[in-house]
């Protein structure tokens, strides 16, 4: 059978614009799908960092919150933590007291007595050079520990007494009594030194941590908070001695003594 080909073009056009028109349709399909894919990314990244932005501000409610935690959990911290500092400085000078008491018992077993006391001021003792003990040539004393050296008239216008019962001389014989140093362990902290007249006129056992309080100064100087000491007269300890200290802390006063182990708050001083 013969086929006009008048009839066939218009067969085959429309077969050729079909596919065109595919064509068209699947590219129109992959650009508009690029566009499609390409505004979601654009969009997830603008919301992604407005999601981050938002997580990272606070509110004022919030900011109100965490500061009332804070405050709270300080009004909680801070009466500890000064409770805690004042225990550990009531306890070095306990433990500072008992050294003393220590060498005192000692020095007591060398020489069957006490060491000396100032009958004119407790404040400023010769404790220091009687336990440490020292060494005299011709009048100038010199400490064992090589600390510290007083002269006569210094000595006697300081504590009230010429010389030292724990002191030994340069030269003498082992039959001789020699000069013991009871408190080896001293430290320097432990020693302050007196002026007179811009002076080193002596030194004394002064407690090392102080007043602590800067407006506490028994002798007028700030950190120089002397061990009060009395065997000539005690009136605490009978026939022994009366040895203490007061600290001022937040102001408050604190007695530290060998009459009683307890700490004793806003006392008189004896």
């Amino acid at each position: 059978m013969k086929t006009n080909t008048s009839d066939q073009w218009p067969a085959f056009a429309r077969l050729r614009r079909g596919r065109q028109v595919t064509g068209l349709r699947q590219t129109s399909a992959r650009q508009a799908g690029g566009a499609s894919h390409a505004l979601p990314f654009g969009s997830s990244i603008v919301n992604r960092q407005s999601s981050i932005v938002n997580e990272l501000a606070f509110t004022l409610i919030e900011l109100l919150v965490v500061i009332s935690i804070i405050a709270v959990l300080a009004a909680l911290i801070l009466p500890v933590a000064g409770q805690v500092k004042r225990q550990a400085i009531l306890h070095n000078a306990q433990a500072e007291m008992s050294q003393i008491e220590t060498a005192l018992e000692r020095y007591k077993s060398a020489y069957g007595f006490y060491p000396p006391s100032n009958t004119n001021n407790v404040l400023t003792n010769q404790l220091y050079f009687e336990l440490v003990g020292t060494t005299n040539n011709a009048g100038e004393f010199q400490t064992l520990d090589g600390g510290a050296q007083i002269g006569i008239v210094n000595a006697t216008s300081t504590f009230g007494v010429s010389g030292f019962m724990n002191c030994g001389k340069p030269g003498t014989d082992e039959s001789s009594a020699r000069a013991q140093d009871f408190l080896p362990d001293l430290k320097p902290n432990q020693i302050a030194t007196l002026y007179t007249n811009g002076n080193d006129v002596a030194k004394i056992l002064v407690v090392s941590v102080g007043g602590p309080d800067p407006a506490y100064q028994p002798l007028g100087s700030q950190d120089m908070n002397p061990w009060r000491y009395n065997s000539s007269n005690p009136t605490n300890n009978p026939g022994s001695y009366d040895l203490y200290v007061q600290l001022q802390i937040a102001r408050k006063t604190y007695l530290i003594c060998n009459w009683n182990k307890q700490v004793q708050i806003n006392n008189p001083l004896p």
